[in-house]
């Protein structure tokens, strides 16, 4: 054990390791990517996050910089959550703290997963409509952001977050709340972050319109247009998608909705493009809870390895699947559901969820699960996924990455939702082939070209992390480079949370850190 292994252990309540087992452990996450720490550390409080942050701050203020990445589930998929220093874990701080359910306000740990929350809340007859990995936690998904498939609907993790507790880089506590900008001397961290954020703004107003004019995608800090009103600012805009890059959130206050109903579910299946695109176009208009669409050699790949979708896929060879659902319930719910299904083509084979038939959906959508961990000699690992693409242009973009399939000799066959505007592919690449950064590299930079090309973004549906960002730090100009770094630096201005994920990413690094081996955790 290290001297500093075991000064921490003796500092904070919770655990620091540095055995080889458990950094290994930590080495990796749902990315294709393996970064080993060289400390990894468990805080069981607030108190302990802010006594480990005083203490990096302090060895930082001596030039000796230790990175640090925070941690959640182990979810990841673009590696933000790795760190060759230390990586700090909240998978104890996991409690519910209190729930007012007259008001459906409920205050929770950073650490506890989306599936614990749920949990809790269905006793109260509430919820929090996130359709994502269930034991992703709710820090995770503040800071991560993802474009969940019910975001259309409900709006995201952002809807639901009240206010936030954050841990600063120098060990500060802090609440998120509206505050007004004061030119007073700062007497701390927090007041140089509304002084700092006050002054940037209001001398780059250009840069500011061009990320509200949406020209430059979703890396970065773009929330900053969102966290300043006038002569205050609210800085909890800017977590969501900061990646632990900001501060550590500790605590979080959320807001509740009413269980609604369950869901119903409508699955179809097309044998062509045009058709597809022609019914989600018009599906979309009836305003469902979800609208998903599946190449259907994903089903094909499910089959083979023993799914029973036949009653679905009738044997077709080529084509897609649509999956549209409503909640809404009552009267309402089944004029939708009846319009929906009077929209599909009067060939159309179709299933309809009732008692009988819920097994088969229910067998559909873990399918999904099933290919993505799949892959023959290699694994579907995220590095083209959860980017945008505009419905208008979602036709020609897949005819596009039919002819990208054929040059880089990868199937990249397409899932994703329609009316988020969000997909993802899942190549299979041989992980530890002697060529596979130089794939995956191919993969990244003509993936960016087309999606680019067809008005979407590579970084549209979750945040650029350590992967995507060897390409969307690519495409800032100077003054937008200048621009992000600077809102990094006024969090974090010995610059040690997340040093090396987005704009600190090193491309060599990053590709170099591919993994050898695969990873026996489920890629959801």
């Amino acid at each position: 054990m290290s001297k500093i292994t075991k000064y921490l252990n003796q500092l904070i309540t919770g655990n620091a390791f540095d055995a080889p087992e458990i950094l290994e452990a930590y080495s990796t996450d749902q990315s294709a990517l393996k970064v080993n720490p060289r400390l990894v550390v468990l805080p069981e409080s607030t108190a302990d996050l802010q006594k480990l942050m005083r203490f990096f701050d302090q060895l930082a203020g001596k030039d000796v910089r230790v990175p640090v990445a925070i941690r959640g589930s182990g979810l990841d998929e673009m590696g933000a959550d790795l760190s060759t220093g230390v990586v700090i874990s909240t998978e104890k701080l996991n409690r519910l703290e209190e729930i007012d359910k007259r008001e459906r306000l409920v205050r929770v740990q950073a650490g506890i997963t989306l599936k614990e929350l749920n949990t809790a809340l269905l006793v109260s007859g509430m919820t929090i409509p996130i359709k994502a990995n269930p034991n992703e936690t709710i820090g995770s998904l503040i800071a991560n952001c993802p474009n969940d498939s019910y975001s259309a609907k409900y709006g995201g993790i952002q809807k639901f977050v009240e206010r936030v507790e954050i841990v600063l880089a120098n060990g500060e506590r802090i609440q998120t709340g509206r505050h007004n900008i004061r030119s007073s001397k700062p007497k701390s961290l927090e007041d140089s972050i509304y002084q700092g954020l006050g002054k940037l703004v209001s001398e780059n107003s250009e840069a500011c319109q061009k990320i509200a004019e949406g020209t430059s995608g979703k890396a970065g800090y773009p929330n900053i247009i969102f966290s300043t009103k006038k002569n205050s600012i609210d800085l909890m805009p800017l977590l969501f998608g900061s990646e632990g890059t900001l501060g550590i959130i500790s605590e979080v206050i959320l807001h509740a909705e009413l269980l609604p109903p369950k869901p119903t579910r409508l699955v179809t299946t097309f044998s062509s493009l045009k058709s597809t695109a022609n019914y989600l176009a018009k599906a979309a208009k009836l305003q469902p809870l979800e609208l998903n669409v599946f190449d259907l050699r994903i089903l094909k790949i499910a089959e083979d390895r023993g799914k029973n979708l036949s009653k679905i896929t009738r044997k077709l060879e080529n084509g897609y699947v649509v999956l549209v659902s409503f909640n809404d319930g009552g009267i309402k719910g089944n004029r939708k559901i009846r319009q929906a299904v009077k929209l599909l083509p009067s060939t159309s084979n179709y299933i309809l969820e009732d008692s009988e038939s819920a097994p088969i959906l229910d067998e559909f959508e873990n399918s999904i699960e099933n290919y993505l961990n799949s892959a023959n000699n290699g694994e579907r690992v995220p590095l083209l996924s959860n980017f945008t693409i505009p419905g208008d242009n979602l036709v020609s973009f897949i005819k596009d990455l039919a002819v990208l399939e054929q040059k880089i000799r990868l199937d990249l066959p397409i899932f994703g939702s329609f009316i988020t505007a969000t997909y993802s592919t899942r190549p299979s690449l041989r992980i530890g082939e002697p060529n596979l950064e130089q794939r995956a590299a191919i993969l990244l930079k003509t993936g960016d070209i087309l999606i680019s090309k067809h008005g979407g973004a590579i970084a549209g549906g979750y945040p650029e992390g350590r992967v995507k960002s060897i390409i969307t730090n690519e495409n800032f100009s100077k003054e937008e480079k200048s621009f992000y770094r600077e809102i990094k630096s006024i969090f974090d201005p010995k610059d040690i949370l997340g040093a090396d994920a987005k704009l600190g990413t090193d491309k060599t690094f990053t590709l170099k850190h591919l993994r050898t081996t695969k990873t026996p955790k489920i890629m959801l």
